[in-house]
């Protein structure tokens, strides 16, 4: 055995700790909630600490494969139009499923750490958590299309409960409008994935090998331009792609605080990376053909969620909009099909995972004392939340780029990406920012500052554990926007091996 092939079972058995915790947790009472948040403790400190493992141990220079500490097992074969490789479960990383990995973990432990005083069926309630946490690290980490779509389906299916069971507000609407527009881009990427698989003629759902078929022209250029829109739109259901974006606002705004966090933070991104993996790296002739589209539909995506948010005064929408249009930033930067522009998705794709986790842990704090997410109700909050309004603020500057957080090292790449190659949308990427700045600054002035509305007077800050939460959020914040290299040497590295991508 290798070291890069022991490697790969450091990757399954991150994979495999959501799920075994499941199983876990299916043996144990439901009337022991103690003991379902301390085993959901330790899942979530073992899964954070093994995809800090991942990314760190991921490694980068000359003489190194693009994806390192693969596992492959022979699922099915000899099948129908199957050959020898037939469906295999092939898991590995690149630089850009590392780091995505790395998200995955932070968000879902600082997720475990909030659900700590959910008291309403608690064993249910982190069954289907870590069935959503396995999905996200599934569909990241597989090189086998059926796989892959497996994963991203397992991560998809339990929020329709998660949110119409523990969410709030209009929760049934929004379980089921976010359900039946992603199973509808579900749907797409299944046809596109079974087309591919079948004018490639190879007989397998190896993803390393379909990627050489579509370089290499074996997918015929024509093929590829047909069914490109259908795994770019597929996939940008679950990216909030306008105008496909209309699920996001209301299922943020239902989710319970957790699932807020991990829907925002690292579901919205398995769309985004299904652009890379189905989009660009399957179909490159098709990304050519079709990125200027996706690049007008990324702009007004930004511009757009941005607009609605200054116009929004529930929390939860503000954020839900702002989730909008900092996507429409990483769709732009997918579409410059340059280096720098496609680095900078991912890092924004990391970006805003963390400060939008950051947000929605925030708006769960005060709405558990409050009952109310309007922000008119409110103000002077700095006078009796002192801690809460400090970590709202990262979250904010975060959002709106402030230099030395994670917001400015992201959107920098992309903007650059895009002044180089559409210089138009770059101009209006910079109008999108500077409203992002405007919905933030006034949510500031009006919640934060002023004089304090007495019937808050007795709000208290946040508990130890949603404390260390925001801790661990703010410091990956700090760590991309103060140290961009171990970012940007891997994602760089496998962003240049994209097929179309310039330097």
């Amino acid at each position: 055995m290798t070291f890069d092939e022991a490697q790969g079972y450091v990757v399954l058995a991150t994979l495999a700790a959501p799920l075994l915790t499941m199983l876990l947790l299916v043996f144990v009472p439901g009337s022991q909630k103690m003991a379902v948040r301390y085993i959901s403790l330790v899942a979530g400190a073992i899964m954070f600490g093994l995809s800090i493992y991942i990314f760190t141990a991921y490694q980068v220079g000359d003489g190194h494969n693009d994806i390192q500490m693969q596992l492959r097992w022979t699922w099915v074969e000899n099948v129908a139009f199957l050959r020898q490789d037939g469906i295999t479960l092939n898991l590995g990383v690149d630089g850009i499923s590392a780091t995505l990995a790395l998200l995955n973990g932070i968000v879902a432990f600082a997720g475990t750490l909030v659900s700590w005083k959910l008291d309403f069926r608690t064993k249910d309630f982190f069954i289907l958590f870590w069935m959503l946490v396995a999905g996200v690290y599934g569909t990241f980490f597989s090189l086998d299309l059926f796989f892959w779509f497996f994963f991203y389906e397992l991560a998809v299916v339990p929020l329709y409960l998660l949110i119409g069971v523990w969410g709030s507000t209009r929760k049934e609407y929004g379980a089921l409008k976010l359900t039946l527009m992603l199973v509808g881009g579900s749907a797409l990427i299944w046809i596109g994935i079974f087309a591919t698989v079948h004018e490639a003629g190879l007989g397998t759902f190896d993803m390393r090998q379909l990627w050489a078929a579509g370089a290499d022209g074996t997918l015929d250029p024509t093929f590829q331009k047909t069914f490109f829109p259908f795994m770019v739109i597929g996939c940008g259901v679950l990216a909030a792609l306008w105008p496909f974006h209309t699920w996001s606002p209301d299922g943020h705004m239902s989710a319970p605080t957790a699932v807020s966090m991990v829907h925002a933070g690292v579901l919205m991104k398995l769309g985004a990376f299904g652009v890379i993996r189905l989009g660009i790296q399957l179909m490159p002739e098709g990304a050519e053909f079709w990125m200027p589209t996706l690049m007008a539909l990324g702009v007004t995506g930004a511009l757009y969620g941005a607009t609605a948010a200054l116009t929004q005064r529930d929390f939860k929408l503000i954020s839900g909009y702002s989730s909008v249009s900092h996507m429409g930033y990483v769709l732009m930067g997918l579409a410059t099909m340059n280096s720098i522009g496609v680095t900078g998705a991912v890092l924004q794709m990391f970006s805003h995972g963390v400060m939008t986790a950051l947000v929605f842990l925030m708006i769960g704090a005060l709405y558990d004392q409050a009952h109310t997410r309007d922000m008119k109700d409110f103000g002077g909050l700095a006078k009796v939340m002192p801690v809460w309004v400090i970590f709202y603020t990262m979250a904010g500057l975060a959002n709106v780029g402030l230099p030395g957080l994670s917001g400015f090292t992201a959107e920098f790449h992309i903007f650059v990406g895009t002044f180089r190659a559409y210089p138009l949308a770059g101009a209006l990427a910079i109008l999108a920012a500077a409203l992002a700045a405007a919905y933030m600054l006034r949510m500031f002035a009006i919640v934060f500052f002023g004089p304090l509305n007495p019937r808050w007077a007795g709000l208290k800050e946040m508990t130890p554990l949603e404390k260390v939460s925001g801790g661990l959020l703010i410091a990956s914040m700090l760590a991309m926007g103060l140290y961009w290299a171990p970012f940007t040497d891997r994602i760089g590295a496998s962003v240049t091996l994209l097929p179309g991508v310039t330097g």
